[in-house]
């Protein structure tokens, strides 16, 4: 019989969702514990109530036990650490992973004192803790932990996510990957597209915005304010398959959020032969050339870094070949979802 792999996390998020399919594909049976439902073929999901403020989560650990123990999988694994994570300490059933995502320990421990102890409280009932940069995986050694720390990232479908012929890009196509919420920051992108565009004014711009958000309404007011309607398109949510085909008519792609740990979007843009900018974090240091980080925030820095790869197109190309090289050497998805599926398995009985 197939081992069984219950995971806690969003089943809207495409990360969760790729993982589960990922780990299907290589002989788990799947079952999914969320407060966030959404259909995945072969994955059986228990739904939580809806949770609409950070505080729910508190609530939520005896719905998530239950499921849990009637589930009765061989290894939990719970996908950020202070949401599903607090759950899945709650539960008790061993052996338990957990994974960070970013916030929750860059950021979401050092709002509050209680915030810190409750996040030490968490990891140290795992077994196995992974994070998808070498700064979550230092910020999670802080806690003085018993279990094993491992980076290990989401990795990049290179099969789906491929370069096209550099000739076959029109123009100067930016794209942006990142959800349209205030840490992404996708106003001072477009704050850079406008300084951009004046000291650039016969140069054929245009910038795709993909992701979606709850600040839709208020940066197409920002683009309309600035005269962008021509340059600005907003596609949304887009699955694997659109992105690839946005992402096959641009030369530069932008991440620039205040917070971040590996983002799979900057990976799949390099994948894709983009150049990338990048905001100034440590996980984004490990993948991208010093100039061309920018700090967050800082539109003015971004327009100047952006002006220098549209003004110098084999720069910008050559930046995007070198992109292809290091995520066929460090970024593919099919090695990191083998190294958790082999620790997986060391954490069986």
């Amino acid at each position: 019989m197939a081992p069984h792999l219950c995971l806690l996390g969003d089943a809207n998020s495409p990360h969760t969702r790729r993982w589960a399919l990922e780990m299907r594909a290589r002989g788990w049976r799947v079952s999914l514990v969320t407060a966030r439902p959404e259909p995945l073929d072969g994955v059986q999901q228990r739904v939580l109530p809806p949770v609409r403020r950070s505080i729910d989560w508190l609530w939520r650990a005896g719905a998530a036990r239950c499921h849990v123990h009637e589930l009765a999988p061989d290894i939990v694994h719970a996908h950020y650490v202070t949401s599903y994570g607090y759950l899945a300490a709650r539960c008790d059933r061993h052996p338990l992973v957990m994974t960070a995502w970013g916030s929750d320990l860059l950021v979401t421990p050092h709002t509050r004192p209680w915030m810190r102890w409750l996040t030490g409280w968490i990891l140290r009932r795992a077994d196995l803790i992974t994070g998808d940069s070498a700064s979550l995986v230092e910020a999670a050694r802080q806690y003085a932990l018993r279990a094993p720390v491992y980076e290990i990232h989401w990795g990049v479908d290179r099969a789906r996510f491929a370069p096209v012929p550099w000739a076959h890009k029109d123009g100067v196509q930016i794209v942006s990957l990142r959800a349209w919420e205030p840490n992404y920051q996708i106003d001072t992108l477009i704050d850079a597209l406008a300084l951009l565009r004046q000291q650039l004014p016969g140069m054929p711009l245009q910038l795709h915005l993909l992701g979606g958000g709850s600040l839709e309404a208020q940066l197409r007011t920002q683009v309309q304010a600035q005269g962008l309607d021509q340059s600005v398109r907003f596609h949304g949510r887009l699955d694997d398959a659109g992105m690839a085909a946005v992402l096959a008519r641009c030369k530069i792609s932008v991440s620039v959020p205040a917070s971040d740990a590996t983002s799979v979007a900057m990976l799949e843009s390099m994948a894709c032969g983009l150049a990338v900018v990048a905001s100034d974090l440590p996980a984004n240091r490990q993948w991208i050339h010093p100039e061309l980080l920018v700090p967050a925030g800082d539109a003015q820095a971004l327009a100047q870094v952006l002006q220098r790869l549209a003004s110098d197109d084999v720069h910008a190309r050559q930046v995007g070949e070198r992109n292809v090289e290091r995520i066929a050497l460090d970024g593919d998805r099919k090695a990191q979802m083998d190294h958790i599926d082999r620790l997986y398995r060391e954490l069986l009985p």
